[in-house]
């Protein structure tokens, strides 16, 4: 096969694809169990009636709100639907509290409106340093709810104020964002796996049914 010749922005290019595909397989090496058991605990709170709230900023707040669509709505197959709300996408409520308040409090204010005991908490950062993610952590953990972050390299101020963390060791911004879509998708595949699992004490599969989360406070 003839080689292309370089240039400057196919350089740039291959140079992306490099660094997307060794952060991957960090994520794939180091990451797949903590994601696992994510959708397993997801699946246990919001099929119990819990909720899930998850924010970021920016390309961050896309991604999570990606992720609540997918809960609401589906993934691949038909299901029934699930309580997720992007607080981030609420806004007057965020002009609202941002304008009352101050820009750091428009998702710990929301967080007090609207979560619960044993409800989980997701919230997405390349830098891990945004002040009204880290706010709205404290305010999550205070009121009850397991509090989960997504975040670049750690360690990092969100990091340190979440329950646990998923931090994606990679250089570029994009390239976390990246990672952190692969994340959400693999999170819901393993939500809906989860779902899928037979019942406690069935023929098939006795005993294997994912831990249902007490609708209580989560340390």
């Amino acid at each position: 096969m003839a080689e292309f010749p370089t240039t400057p922005v196919l350089d740039a290019a291959h140079l992306h694809c490099r660094s997307l595909e060794q952060t991957l397989g960090r994520l794939r090496r180091d990451s797949l169990g903590r994601i696992a058991e994510w959708g397993g605990l997801l699946a246990g709170v919001l099929a119990t009636g819990g909720r899930l709230l998850a924010a970021g900023n920016g390309g961050s707040a896309a991604q999570a709100q990606h992720l609540t669509a997918e809960l609401v709505g589906r993934y691949r197959q038909e299901r029934p639907a699930y309580s997720a709300i992007a607080l981030h996408a609420e806004t007057s409520s965020v002009t609202a509290i941002g304008n009352d308040y101050g820009f750091d409090h428009v998702f710990a204010r929301q967080v007090s409106a609207h979560g619960r005991p044993g409800d989980l908490l997701l919230l997405l950062s390349t830098s891990g340093r945004s002040a009204n993610l880290i706010t709205a952590a404290v305010t999550g953990r205070r009121a009850g709810l397991r509090v989960w972050a997504m975040t670049g390299p750690s360690p990092n101020p969100l990091a340190d104020a979440a329950d646990e963390t998923l931090a994606i060791d990679a250089d570029s911004t994009a390239t976390v964002q990246e990672a952190h879509l692969v994340a959400v998708h693999l999170l819901c595949e393993c939500f809906d796996a989860a779902l899928a699992e037979p019942p406690l004490g069935s023929a098939v599969g006795a005993g294997t049914r994912r831990p249902v989360p007490a609708r209580g406070r989560v340390s």
